[in-house]
């Protein structure tokens, strides 16, 4: 019930000096049943106690990432996810590399894209369509591999 070997040995011995100090109290009915059910209360007491009785340790505080933060298992996989993408970006033709690089990579938008480089929105925009097509078709050509 405790699922500590060293916690159900106490809980073992405890359970046999509370039946052997209240010998006196019983009736004389089924012995395995009255022992096994101090063991019950035992362990249910022992259960409902562990939670005040446990002490953090250093290492618990360093399971939980505090909040706004990411774990390095998410930076890690963030990385590579922009890695991909730049390298991705970087392989379509000119001019679509730039723009889609700018777009998905530096997040930028298309007014900014446009005054940046002195282009119309509506080009920047077409451009982008066009570039996201690009890259869907490569990532989908990853995915049926």
């Amino acid at each position: 019930m405790t699922a500590d070997y060293f916690a159900s040995e106490d809980l073992t011995q405890e359970t046999f000096l509370s039946a052997y100090s209240h010998l006196k109290n019983f009736d004389g009915g089924n012995e395995k049943a009255w022992l096994c059910r101090i063991a019950a209360n035992k362990c249910i007491d022992y259960m409902q106690s562990a939670g005040r009785r446990s002490i953090p340790t250093e290492d618990a505080g360093m399971d939980i990432p505090a909040s706004g933060t990411q774990s390095p298992e998410n930076i890690c996989l963030e990385e590579e996810v922009r890695r991909t993408l730049l390298e991705r970006c970087r392989s379509l033709k000119p001019p679509y590399d730039e723009i889609a690089k700018a777009y998905y990579y530096d997040e930028m938008d298309a007014p900014q894209i446009a005054r940046a480089r002195g282009m119309k929105i509506k080009t920047v925009q077409t451009q982008v369509y066009r570039a996201r097509a690009m890259l869907r078709k490569m990532y989908g050509k990853e995915s049926d591999t």
